[in-house]
């Protein structure tokens, strides 16, 4: 004889409510550090130091300097490179910074972006 009433899956009510204090927990402790990440600043340079670039945790670019002897009229193509490079660096050290934070929070679970992988 099967049995009526009671939980979908022998949830009972004091476990749900622990679970969602919890999960409200985890989101505002993902939403304070994201707010933290985006003040954040990650500078990363290519070729030696000769170009360097700024970026903030919104990936947006806040400065780039390129040192005199790397900028050369024949050789545009290089000093793209090396933009690149650097731009491409900074931007892996900020993912890199969102993952670790984001990851002590979901104890590595995933679910990125203010979403719960359950």
């Amino acid at each position: 004889m099967a049995k009526r009433g009671g939980f979908p899956g022998g949830m009972m009510p004091g476990n749900m409510n622990n679970l969602m204090k919890q999960a409200q927990k985890m989101q505002k402790q993902m939403e304070e550090t994201t707010k933290a990440l985006e003040e954040k600043e990650y500078e990363a340079t290519a070729g030696g130091g000769v170009v360097k670039v700024k970026i903030n945790g919104k990936k947006e670019i806040t400065e780039v300097h390129l040192e005199e002897e790397v900028v050369d009229k024949d050789d545009i193509e290089m000093l793209e490179d090396l933009i690149m490079a650097a731009v491409n660096e900074a931007i892996r050290m900020q993912v890199e910074d969102e993952q670790s934070q984001m990851g002590k929070i979901t104890g590595g679970m995933g679910g990125l972006g203010g979403g719960f992988p359950f």
